[in-house]
Parts: C-alpha cells; structure tokens; sequence
C-alpha cells in the first residue's frame, strides 16, 4: 500500500483485495498494471440503458486501456491472430478482464436467416448475471464496429440468453479511440462499453534504449555468415 501515490489510489487496492481475496502476487500485478487509473474508465451507454442497481456494477467490469503486455506480438498481426493469442493466454487474460468473466467461447457461431457468423469472444458474467459479447478491433475505432456488435448482441439475446439471464453486454476493444466513439453511442440503446489495448509496454524506456537495433543485429548476423562461409561458395 505504501506504494500508492494517494490515500485514494491506497483504500481502493485495499478495498479491492478484501473484496476478491487477491493474493500478494496479484496484488502487486494489479498495482503495476495500474489498474487504479484504468478501472471503470471506458465509453459507455450503461447509465442509460442498464438498470440503476446494475449499471456502476457493469461500468466497474470494464478497464480503458486494457493491458496485453502479457502476449508476444509482432508489428503486423491482425484480428484472429490477437484472439487466438489472448485464448492461448486466458487465465492472464481473465485475470485482465476482472473477477466475475466466465469464458464461453471463440468465433462463437451464430445463425441468422440463410447466414452464419462468428463473434470474436463471448463471456458470461457470473455477478452482472449475463452474456459478454467482446469484439477485438486492430485498428481506430470506426463507427460501423458499433453496429456490427450490437448485431451480435441482439443475436446472444434471442438464441443463447434464458428468462434468467439480464440482457447482454458488448465490449469493443480496439486498438485507439476518440470522441467519435462516444458520438457512436449516443443513440445506441443496447448497454455497450468502448475501449482500447495497449501491447508491449513491459520494456521500460531505459530498457529498450540499451537493446540493439534490427539493423545492427542484421549486420551482425551477417558477418558471421560471411566468416563461416568458404570463399568459393560465395557470390
């Protein structure tokens, strides 16, 4: 707790660890992962479109930004290869995510009408009482993704939802956002929250300014490939 830079930041991990029963460890990960600063900042319409009692709860479920330096990516991946990453990895995604997501499934298929589709990641809520439909996004957020989840949603809602079940949830996570995203919900009645990831930032700047350069490695690489190679064998 000392390591709290507020007496705020410090009853919240208090509060947080009596609550969920962390231990040590993930104590200290919560606390560099700064989730403080992240929980419950994303874009969302819950106020408006979940029930008083319900709608902090669900706010509090979600974090803006969402903290993947746990997976190993290259510069050029692209959505499934994100997913299949973060499935491979799911009990630190699911610690990410928060206490109470219950993973269902990948590519969950839906069949509506003559068609089929897959949503990225589906999820129970075991407190919110109710289906999590999550959409990965590698890109900005465009207005249209909103669209596309609230389908997903509406699809959860009457094939994969019972009686007891609360009406589902959407999270968009993208790779950036702007005001556009909270221009995006204005109108959208389906209780839907919009954030963002960050990779890579395990390195600290220290760190990756003491590591050599591709182009350095390159050349390295092939001196030593020219030094193991006879001189008739070159060309």
């Amino acid at each position: 707790m000392a390591k709290s830079s507020t007496v705020e930041e410090a009853v919240f991990y208090a509060k947080e660890t009596l609550e969920y029963g962390w231990s040590r460890a993930v104590l200290v990960h919560q606390m560099e992962s700064g989730l403080f600063a992240r929980k419950g900042k994303a874009i969302t319409n819950f106020k408006r479109t979940l029930p008083e009692e319900t709608s902090d709860l669900a706010a509090q479920s979600l974090k803006d930004p969402y903290n993947f330096d746990f997976l190993s990516m290259t510069e050029d991946y692209n959505e499934r290869e994100l997913e299949n990453a973060l499935i491979n990895q799911i009990t630190q995604f699911l610690l990410e995510l928060g206490t109470g997501f219950a993973y269902v499934g990948k590519q969950y298929e839906l069949h509506v009408g003559d068609s089929d589709f897959a949503l990225d990641l589906l999820f129970y809520h075991i407190k919110l009482k109710c289906y999590v439909v999550v959409e990965l996004k590698t890109t900005k957020f465009e207005p249209s993704y909103t669209g596309q989840l609230k389908f997903y949603m509406t699809a959860i809602n009457k094939q994969v939802k019972e009686e007891s079940d609360k009406p589902t949830i959407g999270i968009l996570i993208c790779k950036y956002k702007d005001e556009v995203a909270e221009y995006a919900l204005e109108d959208i009645t389906q209780p839907m929250g919009i954030t963002e990831y960050q990779l890579g930032k395990a390195l600290s700047d220290a760190v990756k300014g003491s590591l050599p350069s591709i182009e350095s490695i390159e050349s390295e690489i092939k001196k030593v490939e020219e030094a193991e190679t006879p001189e008739y064998f070159r060309y």
